[in-house]
């Protein structure tokens, strides 16, 4: 008896999402081919510039998204107008909270980015008789809720060195998932962002980032290319060994 082989050439899996990488390692690789036809009927990609509002703080969620390829920023705002930079979001990162109907926080592009949008009644109705892609959304939420408890650390106990030099480990590690190089890329915020998101003043940021220039802890061209000639130290100096 033949065995037909479910490659890319012929697989039942939906031609966009072949090569997705929110497939392979994001929480559609909870579904089946036919779940992934069922969502791709719905789905659209959708190109962001830097800057681009993906959704505001207070809006009603319609749409979910599976970021492909960018760097996303997450702010949160007070009632009297000041902000804070609570998180950033990577690819395949899933942006959304299931059964939310009010979006608690504003999502921005911190890099031109692509995402893919899918509507939320669509994603709920999925989750709601697909456990696995339930589980999926929970251990992406237990990852988050454990990533903000680091990073509380960061912020409440690491130096301003330790704090600067968390901040491009986690950009190395985490800007391009594809990418087996983590030496080299581009930083995804300005210094000013750099600043809020570390609680930091600017011209702290600019001195650390100096420091850590002359010490060979990294190099930076153009004041946004970054090469990391060897990580292991820099996780040192972000205090992590």
């Amino acid at each position: 008896m033949e065995v037909r082989r479910h490659d890319i050439h012929n697989s039942d899996i939906p031609l966009v999402c072949r090569a997705c990488e929110a497939r392979h390692g994001g929480v559609c690789g909870a579904l089946t081919p036919e779940q992934l036809t069922e969502l791709n009927r719905h789905s659209f990609r959708h190109r962001l510039e830097t800057g681009a509002e993906v959704i505001g703080q207070g809006e009603t969620v319609v749409n979910y998204s599976n970021i492909m390829r960018g760097v996303v920023k997450l702010t949160k705002v007070m009632a009297d107008g000041r902000q804070q930079i609570v998180g950033l979001q990577f690819a395949p990162d899933f942006l959304g909270r299931p059964f939310l109907e009010e979006s608690a926080i504003t999502a921005e592009a911190a890099t031109d980015s692509e995402v893919c949008n899918f509507p939320r009644n669509v994603l709920d109705r999925l989750v709601k008789r697909t456990p696995e892609l339930e589980h999926k959304l929970h251990r992406q939420a237990l990852k988050e809720l454990d990533e903000a408890r680091d990073w509380m650390l960061t912020l409440g106990r690491k130096t301003a060195q330790e704090k600067v030099a968390s901040f491009l480990y986690l950009i190395a590690t985490h800007i391009d998932p594809e990418s087996l190089d983590t030496s080299t890329f581009d930083l995804p915020l300005s210094r000013a962002d750099i600043a809020d998101f570390l609680g930091l003043t600017i011209e702290t940021v600019s001195r650390q980032f100096t420091k850590l220039r002359k010490e060979n802890v990294i190099r930076i061209e153009n004041n946004r290319h970054v090469t990391v000639p060897d990580m292991d130290r820099l996780m040192r100096y972000a205090g992590n060994d």
